[in-house]
């Protein structure tokens, strides 16, 4: 697969991620977080089962040690990402809650930086206080005075920061996009499960009336996004991978117009405008200063 085609797949997982905050909100008035996590991601899983045991039967590997204790870190943070997200959402504006969410952007490199000391393309320290940039005046050019909520959901964004270098250095090692994908999706959803009868008040009533945004969520922001993302990230690198997811938030707020009747502000436009600069730069520059530096060597 071409870096262009696979940088196509993220904006389409972004795309779904960006309309599902109004879903994962408005769910919120039905049933607890961990209800919701754990049926989304139940049903998501289920339905991309089929693909990864085909994908896993036709790669035929086997893991490593290194590879199933990162897998399982992988998983911790899936779930803690999903989890503390979804509970903010309780206390928090979607706006809020998609704008906060993108600061992995900023979080990614840094881990990738600190962590794993893997230093990413200079490109992305420039691009990413853009995007965040870009994202906050989407959001209004304000944000909510800060709550549990507010605080819950930018520590979900270290998780997902996490997740997202760890699921990349994972689908290139393994070349297992769906198989990786769909085991983070069932055991979310079953820790997902198991916290919410232990934790909340599971109620059959609560889920028939939130299915729309349940299925919704487990078919769109689940099923085809998070796959679309692992794809994705066998040819893009994790930091380059978070500025491109990024451009949910712009999704987010055409979400918001479409189907809200939202309209943006001149200030919405302009970040819309630098979002997509952040995002079309972080892919240009590298491969247009490749191409530079092999002509160079060639002549």
């Amino acid at each position: 697969m071409k870096r262009s085609s696979a940088t196509i797949l993220m904006i389409l997982a972004a795309l779904f991620w960006g309309t599902a905050f109004i879903a994962q909100k408005s769910a919120m008035d039905f049933m607890g977080p961990l209800t919701y996590v754990g049926s989304r991601f139940l049903i998501g899983g289920l339905l991309v089962l089929p693909f990864a045991i085909r994908e896993y039967k036709k790669r035929n590997i086997v893991l490593t040690k290194q590879q199933k204790i990162l897998l399982i870190i992988l998983f911790i943070n899936f779930f803690l990402g999903s989890w503390l997200q979804q509970w903010g959402l309780l206390t928090t504006t979607a706006t809020n809650a998609g704008f906060l969410s993108g600061l992995y952007v900023f979080f990614v490199p840094v881990i990738q930086l600190t962590l794993f000391r893997t230093k990413p393309h200079l490109i992305v320290w420039i691009c990413a206080p853009f995007a965040i940039f870009g994202m906050f005046l989407l959001s209004g050019a304000s944000v909510d005075p800060f709550g549990t909520g507010e605080y819950l959901v930018i520590s979900s964004a270290v998780f997902w920061a996490m997740q997202l270098y760890l699921l990349g250095h994972l689908v290139v090692q393994t070349k297992l996009p769906l198989t990786i994908s769909t085991a983070c999706f069932l055991v979310t959803g079953l820790l997902g499960t198991i916290g919410a009868f232990s934790f909340e008040t599971v109620s059959l009533a609560a889920l028939q009336i939130g299915w729309v945004e349940i299925v919704y969520a487990a078919v769109f922001s689940t099923a085809i996004s998070f796959s679309l993302q692992a794809m994705g990230q066998q040819h893009v690198p994790p930091a380059n991978a978070a500025i491109i997811l990024s451009s949910e938030g712009l999704f987010a707020a055409a979400g918001g117009a479409l189907i809200l009747g939202e309209r943006l502000s001149a200030t919405g436009y302009v970040g819309i405008a630098i979002l997509f600069v952040a995002i079309v730069a972080v892919e240009a520059v590298p491969h247009w200063h490749n191409n530079k530096r092999t002509r160079a060597f060639v002549n």
